[in-house]
């Protein structure tokens, strides 16, 4: 079999060998251009960071880098952009990341991925990610009323068409991309569509994400609080997606997908169950038995355990004082790991599908 010469998101986020761990790094927080109403991550701000400095300073981001390079002793070492919307932190201090990387790169190879909504996307940024060779992860989760029933920006208007331009210029300038996309109550019935419209922009590499959120009876700020799990007074937020819906989604998707796309499109949730099956460690947390393989580093060097749970009680600890390797080998990482597995509900352990 040829090897393959892309990467893809879930290869950049997963610990490449035992000597080598991943991380997600932040370096403008939870600060967005868009606000997305299912997004679980704006509402970070007041409990997380307690302040208003958006951007990781330059002598963070030197020691991240460092620091995450030589940690990994493996030959080639990916580093994974995120935020909120990392492109706000503008291509200049990109560039500086860049030469760091050279700096500290100590013969290793080092691989860039991003995601990003596409807002900002222009020509200046296609050429640096074609340069660097980036692999861009675009949020869109359909066609335009799916995507723009939820996806919109501060002042409530819709995204879709700054999306698609982001998809033309980068189509245009040679970026590879990925595509990623939130499975909401608007996706449901719709399966094929969505996977067609994918297809059609050029994504032959599709996450989906479903989303199953509760929400508070009140709001903030004009957004509804999205509710830690476990809430009390939480109820099922409406852009949801049922069990069922979800399912019926991947399940019409597959049957499209194995009949017709085998080796053309690759969709991650059918790339994990196939490896699975054949016997390959999951690459992909959430179809580990465990987890704790990638940690998240946050604009204001904090680390936590995860994307999912950036919580004051899942801080590990801050680069500026602790060692990043450390952190990823602690007791509390590993029992946050185990936890996925320890601490399941009952019914879950009596599932016959565990």
């Amino acid at each position: 079999m040829e090897k393959k010469s892309y990467i893809t998101f879930h290869d950049a986020l997963k610990g490449q060998a035992p000597k080598a761990f991943a991380t997600m790094v932040k370096p403008m927080g939870s600060a967005c251009n868009l606000n997305c109403t299912y997004c679980y991550y704006l509402d970070k701000a007041p409990t997380i960071y307690h302040d208003h400095q958006p951007l990781m300073p330059p002598y963070v981001l030197e020691e991240y880098i460092k620091q995450y390079i030589e940690a990994n002793e493996v030959p080639e070492v990916t580093f994974v952009w995120h935020g909120g919307e990392p492109l706000m932190a503008g291509i200049e201090y990109y560039r500086k990341a860049m030469e760091l990387q050279r700096k500290y790169a100590g013969g290793k190879a080092i691989l860039n991925s991003l995601q990003t909504n596409g807002i900002m996307m222009n020509a200046d940024w296609c050429r640096f990610f074609h340069s660097n060779r980036f692999l861009i992860g675009l949020s869109i989760d359909g066609p335009r009323d799916i995507h723009d029933a939820y996806r919109v920006n501060k002042a409530g208007r819709p995204s879709f068409d700054k999306a698609m331009a982001a998809v033309s210029l980068m189509r245009q300038h040679g970026v590879e991309y990925n595509t990623l996309s939130v499975v909401t109550n608007m996706s449901e019935g719709r399966e094929t569509e969505v996977y067609r419209f994918l297809k059609s922009i050029g994504s032959r590499f599709m996450q989906f994400l479903p989303v199953v959120e509760h929400v508070m009876p009140h709001s903030a700020n004009g957004r509804p609080v999205i509710a830690r799990p476990g809430t009390e007074g939480s109820v099922m937020a409406p852009w949801s997606v049922s069990a069922l819906g979800y399912g019926k989604f991947m399940t019409d998707i597959f049957d499209e997908w194995v009949i017709s796309d085998v080796g053309e499109y690759f969709v991650q949730a059918f790339d994990m169950t196939l490896a699975q099956w054949a016997g390959v460690k999951p690459g992909l947390c959430i179809y580990s038995e465990t987890c704790g393989d990638a940690l998240v580093v946050e604009h204001k060097s904090d680390v936590f355990s995860c994307d999912h749970f950036v919580y004051p009680e899942f801080r590990l600890g801050n680069i500026m004082s602790d060692n990043l390797a450390d952190l990823y080998r602690s007791p509390e990482q590993f029992r946050f790991g185990v936890n996925k597995r320890n601490t399941l509900p009952r019914y879950c352990m009596r599932c016959k599908y565990y």
